[in-house]
């Protein structure tokens, strides 16, 4: 991840009350924004959602902002009655990426410099951002198998945490950054193996013989990610 995606996929921590009204409902319902950024969301309300589906929304951030958009509810969990969830902006206009930047902007400055300065500093050690996520990880622990297309070699591996657009995982051997790996998750719900793609964006030792992997998730089957991510919840 270049710093300039890094910029679009930051998130930004608001803790901010808005109003939400879901699909064609006609009522507005409370929410709480706790963080938001140009790729999707994580807020909490009282009204429950479909998990693993689309929906359309009308977010109320201001008199003057209302931000529609159709996101994916990636993963959702409840606490003390009220339900928080992470949303991934399926199809959103990019004249509203550029209000969301501007409402932050306005609204919450230190944010901005807080992420200005985080980028400085990454750029003057020679470093890129590549451990930034769009949703929360959620720790896990189930197997996969994986085959790295550019070393043409097959491998085991173990997952350590999942989220909506990434895993981490546990290897015998350390990968190459940026290579591509086809991957076979074994999700312990008696379903089929779960198909996934993507690139390594960072591997690291930790241990004898074994190494901490971030990887990237393209192209991925977000309707199948869900299965992944029940599973994390409930770890």
């Amino acid at each position: 991840m270049d710093m300039q995606e890094h910029r679009g996929s930051h998130r930004w921590q608001i803790n901010w009350q808005a109003k939400v009204r879901v699909g064609d409902k006609e009522h507005l319902t409370d929410c709480h924004i706790n963080d938001i950024n140009l790729k999707g969301l994580r807020f909490t309300l009282t009204e429950q959602l479909a998990p693993d589906t689309f929906i359309n929304l009308s977010l109320i951030l201001t008199g003057d902002f209302v931000l529609n958009v159709e996101a994916w509810v990636a993963w959702h969990k409840t606490t003390e009655g009220l339900n928080t969830y992470g949303l991934y902006f399926n199809k959103i206009r990019e004249a509203d990426k550029e209000r969301i930047g501007q409402f932050i902007q306005k609204n919450f400055p230190e944010e901005i410099n807080r992420q200005w300065q985080s980028e400085a500093k990454q750029e003057k050690g020679g470093e890129r951002m590549q451990d930034k996520r769009i949703f929360e990880r959620f720790p896990a622990r189930f197997p996969l198998r994986f085959l790295d297309l550019k070393e043409n070699k097959e491998s085991d591996a173990e997952v350590f945490d999942v989220s909506a657009k990434g895993l981490g995982m546990v290897t015998r051997e350390q990968l190459r950054p940026n290579s591509t790996l086809e991957m076979w998750l074994k999700i312990p719900d008696n379903g089929d193996p779960l198909y996934a793609r993507g690139q390594v964006v960072w591997s690291r030792p930790q241990g004898l013989n074994a190494y901490r992997t971030g990887i990237n998730l393209e192209r991925a089957n977000m309707m199948g990610l869900s299965r992944a991510l029940r599973v994390a919840e409930a770890y």
